[in-house]
């Protein structure tokens, strides 16, 4: 391996299982220090009896890399700011967030009841707000006492967010806050050191292989392996990323592209007040100048 991250302390939520245990081993193998976190939730978000975590993290030590497990709920404002100390008790700082922890409860929208809403809300983007609060607070300490740290956070969102997915209301609005939160961080955390990004990957996890068909090839390259993700997430989190910040990739395979977000697209400006009756035209050239919309999923 490159030992691109060699020594710096990272930060992996849901780092249990699937992609997420996926960064957890890359990074390691990469020289990083690791903080693996994971509640053992189920699909559902119920609290399960095993302990994914302290699996990859006797994985990760076995390899000879460095691990430490935190079983903290990423979403509760106490247990996140525990998870920014353990890294900094165990390992003396901490230099990247990957914010990865989440889960389903996929309903169509005349059937999503308030809890169901609340949850994936709740887990997701306050599961990425709250990790991402308490490490902010602790970079911009450093870099008031001259310790600026090329701190790194890596989000993670969704082709869902991106693009809405049928049957995924909740998860769909979570996954594009997640994307305009990733947007005001860069810009805020800048100051310090700190550069955020975010991936929308897609790959074969608990949470995809009952709803799409990704079963793992007999043969050759398998193009839904969650490992396949975590390379571009390593980079994000190395020192050389350094000019890239506030951007959203989609990572799959072996394929890595750029998503472009909202940009101010065709205007008409009158000058003065709009009359209702005078804007049907007016929409219809708007439109007709304009790119079609990508399509939701499963539309």
């Amino acid at each position: 391996m490159s030992g691109l991250v060699e020594g710096r302390v990272v930060v992996v939520t849901g780092a249990g299982r699937g992609i997420g245990r996926a960064h957890a081993l890359a990074f390691a193998a990469e020289g990083a220090r690791v903080v693996v976190n994971d509640i053992g939730a189920a699909l559902d978000g119920s609290r399960g009896g095993d302990a994914p975590a302290d699996l990859v993290a006797a994985e990760i030590r076995e390899l000879g890399g460095k691990a430490v497990v935190n079983t903290d709920d990423v979403a509760d404002w106490a247990g996140a700011a525990r998870l920014v100390s353990t890294a900094v008790e165990e390992f003396g700082a901490l230099d990247v967030l990957v914010a990865n922890a989440g889960f389903l409860r996929d309903r169509m929208l005349v059937n999503l009841a308030e809890d169901e809403w609340d949850a994936v809300i709740r887990v997701h983007l306050k599961g990425h707000f709250a990790p991402l609060r308490h490490a902010a607070e602790y970079w911009r300490t450093e870099a008031k006492a001259g310790r600026t740290r090329a701190a790194r956070v890596v989000m993670t969102s969704s082709g869902a967010g991106l693009l809405g997915s049928v049957g995924q209301g909740n998860y769909s609005a979570a996954k594009a806050g997640i994307l305009g939160l990733t947007t005001v961080a860069a810009a805020e955390l800048a100051r310090y050191g700190v550069t955020v990004n975010a991936i929308a990957p897609a790959a074969r996890t608990r949470m995809t292989e009952d709803t799409f068909d990704m079963a793992a090839p007999d043969g050759g390259f398998d193009a839904m392996a969650p490992a396949n993700v975590s390379p571009l997430v390593v980079w994000l989190g190395s020192a050389e990323s350094a000019d890239v910040t506030g951007r959203v990739f989609e990572v799959d395979g072996g394929r890595v592209s750029l998503a472009d977000g909202w940009r101010h697209g065709p205007a008409r400006d009158k000058g003065a007040r709009w009359e209702p009756d005078e804007l049907g035209p007016v929409v219809a050239e708007l439109l007709a100048s304009s790119e079609n919309p990508e399509s939701v999923y499963g539309a």
